[in-house]
């Protein structure tokens, strides 16, 4: 990075910088950190009751389903993003761009089942992810006036679909669980389209805009307050979802992807992103630093978190696949606090996290040799 006269800026602030930076958004990241720690919990902390506002007892259970739901929303505002923001790429650089999505989708996906390989008893999202990229690089040149009224459409018609698919005697099969591995089908990418397209419709209108941040706040309280409402009112209980296609359909239960899930959940996603964007347009952009060092690098976060889970428990209780074992070993705030303090120090001494360097380093290539001959076969110079 080169200072205001053009001369190279020292390493450190350059660090501080790229964190600091007019190129980041602090409120993405400071989202993100928050998904990645909500993850965290949802995989380490015992939670045996349902989450009810009305009960401070049970607020830990937020973070089930909720977590990932907002990780995945997160994806779809990155993508919008690094496709050009409020004014979508054309030409040669939307192409590059594209290609360098489904170069990360596949890297994605490989690491993805090399943490399911681990034994280590989690539903890994990395291959869903991976998968959400490619079915978003085709939505990648549409504004956000066709993305959001696309999301909710896709919101609304596809958890009907969902029970469908997930009743599919497939599933039951070995060969079927071992294809949901592969898939990610915990986080099915046929009803979860819908949050990375909100997501892409979202960084289309404007991620920095004072009134699309307000926006976001709002409706999504108003999204979150009729899921919820409804599921407690007339929602089914998980007893009920086997018997019938409208109990399945009818839920906000965590990770159902039910209709009121989808409304409830998504919501809940979008308020967050509005609050943390509003939050760092004050002070308070300083005081949750390290939560934006972690959401800066939220690949080599949650795949460190679970490496360094496989090794202890394999050495600890000889078995990766020990769940009770592990999470009776208390491990959620050592995990936690080590990754916020690996996260900022990594951030302020080094720069970017080192599997966001190799993924990025990589899909450049590739876009670079794909794109250049491209544009040079069609007479583009």
């Amino acid at each position: 990075m080169r200072g205001p006269g053009g001369a190279p800026e020292p390493w450190l602030a350059s660090r501080w910088t790229r964190l600091n930076g007019p190129r980041r958004v602090g409120g993405v990241d400071l989202a993100r950190g928050l998904a990645v720690l909500g993850m965290f919990a949802a995989h380490l902390v015992w939670i045996t009751e349902p989450f009810s506002w009305t009960d401070p007892s049970t607020w830990t259970a937020v973070v089930q389903g909720r977590s990932s739901i907002l990780f995945a929303t997160l994806a779809g505002v990155s993508i919008g993003l690094m496709t050009g923001g409020v004014t979508p790429f054309s030409g040669a650089a939307m192409r590059s761009a594209r290609w360098r999505l489904v170069v990360r989708a596949g890297l994605l996906w490989l690491l993805g089942v090399l943490l399911v390989l681990t034994g280590v008893p989690v539903y890994v999202i990395l291959p869903a992810y991976a998968i959400l990229f490619l079915c978003a690089v085709s939505l990648t040149a549409l504004p956000a006036r066709v993305l959001l009224p696309m999301a909710a459409a896709l919101a609304v018609v596809m958890p009907f679909v969902q029970v469908v698919l997930d009743a599919l005697p497939l599933w039951q099969t070995p060969e079927g669980a071992d294809l949901s591995l592969v898939l990610g089908w915990h986080y099915p990418f046929t009803t979860w389209i819908a949050f990375v397209v909100a997501g892409l419709g979202v960084a289309r209108a404007g991620v920095s805009r004072l009134r699309v941040q307000m926006w976001l706040v709002a409706a999504g309280a108003a999204l979150a307050i009729a899921g919820y409402g409804m599921d407690a009112a007339t929602g089914a209980d998980p007893q009920a979802e086997a018997a019938s296609f409208g109990a399945a359909l009818w839920t906000a239960r965590p990770h159902s992807s039910g209709l009121l899930e989808v409304i409830g959940s998504g919501g809940f996603a979008l308020a967050v992103i509005g609050a943390c964007l509003l939050l760092c347009r004050t002070a308070v952009r300083w005081v949750v630093l390290p939560l934006r060092a972690v959401g800066a690098m939220p690949l080599t976060a949650y795949t460190l978190q679970l490496a360094v889970w496989a090794v202890l428990a394999a050495v600890l209780l000889g078995d990766p696949g020990d769940l009770a074992g592990f999470r009776g070993l208390a491990p959620f705030w050592p995990f936690a606090l080590g990754t916020v303090v690996f996260a900022t120090a990594w951030a302020l001494l080094v720069g970017r996290g080192p599997l966001e360097w190799v993924v990025d380093r990589i899909s450049r290539l590739v876009a670079r040799l794909v794109v250049r001959p491209t544009a040079a076969a069609a007479g583009i110079h």
